[in-house]
């Protein structure tokens, strides 16, 4: 085999391999692609499940709602087959909120079950309509979180707004007055708030007389009803056992500092006439000791005569 032949055999040889391996590459690549569609299927079959059933469920409700003849064959057992088949495959997703998904599936057929027990006994449906309207509620909040924000727990999606959550629930079909007796988006709006969604804007809690009132009005009572001023009471001269206490001990405290001021002033009164009396005695004895001088003088009254 000559040099040239060598390097062609080679060349062709080296080619065949970057191709295999391309090819090996791209089957690869398409198998994973049709892996991770199948997965993105999988998840929204769970979606798309749920809801059918959740509608189902208030359809149910409805229908026994309107017709109190109503038989147990009205209920519909829940089946979830896309469930079952994510639990069994290995899909990576988030397994938490698949297992919320479950325990919602398990709580919508309990309840189905005790209205399907108290529409075979003819009893009283009140208490077993609310059960089932509650689990419903639940079902839906449960939806949301698990389409829009990926099954998280509702403390961790962050900020959102009330009206996203409205707007998601008429797109899928959820009218406000589908269950009796309830708006069923603001039930739902309150039920992911108590989960711990920080839904906005939050409820109203003042009326406008009441917030403008409270804003512009700074001698406003918060405590009186519609924050009106409050009426200035007569004093009344009452002290509680605290201010009596007090007012004693300053009693005391003034009767002390002015028994010693009299104190003082006896005191200096008292100096006072000490000095006074010894000047009398210094000018007593000065006198008297003037007399003497006069006496024993030759000049004075005891003189001799010339």
């Amino acid at each position: 085999m000559s040099e040239t032949q060598f390097y062609g055999f080679f060349t062709g040889g080296l080619m065949l391999l970057i191709a295999a391996a391309l090819l090996i590459a791209w089957q690869l690549w398409r198998l994973r692609e049709e892996e991770r569609d199948g997965e993105i299927s999988a998840l929204d079959g769970v979606s798309h499940e749920m809801r059918i059933n959740l509608q189902r469920m208030v359809n149910e409700i409805a229908q026994i709602s309107e017709t109190h003849e109503a038989g147990p064959d009205v209920l519909l057992p829940v089946r979830h087959p896309q469930l079952d088949g994510v639990n069994a495959s290995l899909i990576r997703t988030n397994r938490n909120a698949i297992a919320v998904i479950g325990a919602t599936y398990q709580e919508l057929e309990a309840r189905k079950m005790a209205l399907r027990a108290a529409l075979a006994q003819k009893r009283d449906l009140t208490y077993a309509l609310d059960d089932a309207m509650d689990a419903t509620i639940n079902g839906i909040a449960t939806l949301y979180m698990w389409e829009e924000h990926g099954g998280v727990r509702p403390s961790e999606a962050g900020m959102v707004r009330s009206w996203h959550v409205r707007d998601w629930m008429k797109g899928h079909g959820f009218a406000a007055h589908l269950l009796p007796g309830l708006h069923l988006r603001d039930e739902v709006v309150e039920r992911l708030r108590q989960y711990g969604l920080h839904l906005t804007p939050r409820p109203l809690t003042h009326t406008a007389h009441e917030y403008y009132s409270m804003q512009y009005d700074r001698k406003a009572d918060p405590h009186a009803p519609f924050w009106k001023r409050r009426k200035p009471k007569p004093e009344v001269m009452e002290l509680d056992a605290e201010d009596e206490v007090e007012d004693l001990h300053d009693e005391d405290i003034a009767d002390e500092a002015e028994s010693y001021a009299e104190e003082e002033r006896a005191l200096e009164r008292e100096m006072e006439d000490e000095a006074g009396y010894q000047e009398d005695e210094d000018m007593e004895e000065d006198l008297v000791y003037a007399d003497d001088e006069d006496e024993d003088s030759p000049n004075g009254n005891g003189r001799l005569p010339n």
